[in-house]
């Protein structure tokens, strides 16, 4: 099986903070997470800051999956359960099929670390052929959880995409 070229694959970076988004906080989450996606071979679609806002989410992803047609959108903020944390319930009006295993599975590893894990409602799911991945907002939580993915990103995209080989074959 031949390796998959992640340079294939376009990604978006979507920070929700109502401070970051009125300039009075650096996005450090977002960042990373560009950084990250780059050295691993992904080719970089877009960046954007908006605030914790339901209308400003829907309509920030549903932009990039459906007119940017990005691959991967990885989101970080607004998944705790704080009054202004509302990208779980943004993501529920914007996919259109949810894959909890890899949320679970991030906040499986994230409990190893932290029983503050417990507290993140992030979700992933997929609208069209677009993987959206909600991070925390914190730039640990997002490095932590982001390397327990990078993994699975490849394999995932390639069958949103349609690849129709054998999942139980890992490439090596």
């Amino acid at each position: 099986m031949a390796a998959v070229d992640k340079g294939e694959f376009t990604f978006a970076v979507v920070t929700m903070s109502d401070k970051g988004s009125r300039g009075e906080r650096v996005d450090t989450s977002g960042s990373h997470i560009k950084e990250t996606l780059l050295e691993n071979g992904y080719a970089f679609g877009n960046y954007t800051m908006i605030p914790d806002s339901i209308p400003v989410i829907v309509e920030t992803l549903t932009e990039l999956a459906d007119k940017q047609r990005v691959a991967l959108v990885v989101t970080t903020g607004g998944t705790g359960v704080a009054p202004t944390d509302v990208t779980p319930e943004a993501m529920q009006q914007v996919i259109e099929k949810e894959v909890p295993g890899i949320a679970e599975y991030m906040r499986l590893e994230s409990l190893k670390k932290t029983p503050h894990a417990a507290l993140s409602r992030g979700k992933v799911g997929i609208r069209g052929a677009t993987l959206i991945v909600n991070l925390p907002g914190s730039l640990k939580a997002v490095r932590e959880n982001l390397e327990t993915i990078l993994p699975l990103l490849p394999h995932a995209l390639e069958k949103i995409r349609g690849d129709e080989g054998d999942c139980g074959v890992i490439p090596h």
